[in-house]
């Protein structure tokens, strides 16, 4: 029989929705704006026309000539640069801040939904009175705020002083109070975590191709992501747990998540892995990177 790597996306959006994408852009609608911007795996044609793209986009970023890492927005008249849209489930309402930043991000990764999900479902499941739960390169916070929401203990872990403000802000708007905020490289918290014997009923990593901790320490995720999967489970609570990595790196597919995650933590429960991706308005599926979750809950 032929196996099948599955593929998951978020269903319950109301406040975003992929309208196009095509020619390495898409074209996006956060709550009432809507943002073109580049999509590396977009690599076919629109469906759209550029009249329409036009149109419909509020704004549109541009890469630099020079630094193609950054560039800038070109809005309409009356645009916001900074907005709140909504996650609404029958366990989660959540309210998260969106901005125009000059890295082409909006602080927001709305494929990330199917996860908030699942961390709400599996804390919802869990007999722990108190659950634990480690967010590590956790950017705004949307995974940390739904597991606050759940009644977890949260630890948000990132080396971005200004994201973990960004953090904060996404907390407050949804009423939520006292996460654990660190600002610190991910590999020195978890070493020292391990030394500590903390223990984790959750643990989340979306670890970076590349990038600095607050100190320079330098992240490679093909040299440090076996690391600190190893160290990641010394942390994991026996008794009841969940576990989710996420990759955008277009150089690891599913098939190297499996491989590795089955070698190091051996799940025997429940396990999925696959890609994330966000269905098109114009029908077609946009690939937005691979996911490895388990969980004995």
């Amino acid at each position: 029989m032929q196996a099948h790597i599955p593929i998951l996306t978020p269903e319950l959006w109301q406040d975003y929705e992929l309208i196009d994408s095509g020619d390495f852009e898409k074209l996006e609608r956060f709550g009432k704006y809507t943002v073109a911007r580049p999509e590396p795996q977009a690599i076919w044609e629109k469906k759209l026309s550029i009249d329409e793209w036009e149109k419909l986009a509020d704004a549109w970023f541009a890469r630099d000539e020079y630094n193609p890492e950054k560039g800038r927005w070109t809005t309409k008249p009356g645009m916001k640069d900074l907005w709140w849209i909504g996650y609404q489930t029958p366990d989660l309402d959540l309210t998260l801040k969106i901005s125009l930043s000059s890295f082409k991000h909006v602080g927001l990764f709305p494929e990330q939904a199917a996860n908030w999900d699942y961390i709400a479902q599996k804390l919802k499941a869990m007999k722990t009175e108190k659950p634990r739960m480690l967010n590590l390169f956790a950017y705004t916070g949307a995974a940390s705020v739904a597991a606050k929401a759940m009644g977890a203990e949260v630890v948000h872990v990132d080396a971005i002083k200004q994201v973990i403000s960004w953090a904060k802000d996404n907390m407050e708007a949804s009423k939520q109070s006292d996460i654990r905020w660190v600002v610190e490289d991910a590999m020195k918290f978890v070493q020292r975590e391990v030394r500590r014997g903390s223990k984790y009923n959750g643990i989340i990593l979306d670890p970076p191709a590349y990038g600095r901790g607050p100190d320079g320490e330098k992240w490679l995720l093909e040299d440090h992501l076996l690391p600190l999967l190893k160290l990641c489970k010394e942390l994991i609570n026996p008794e009841e747990h969940f576990f989710i990595l996420n990759l955008y790196s277009l150089g690891f597919s599913g098939l190297i998540i499996n491989n590795l995650i089955e070698d190091i933590y051996k799940p025997t429960n429940e396990k999925e892995f696959g890609e994330l991706y966000i269905q098109e308005k114009q029908g077609r599926k946009l690939p937005l990177g691979t996911y490895y979750r388990f969980s004995n809950v």
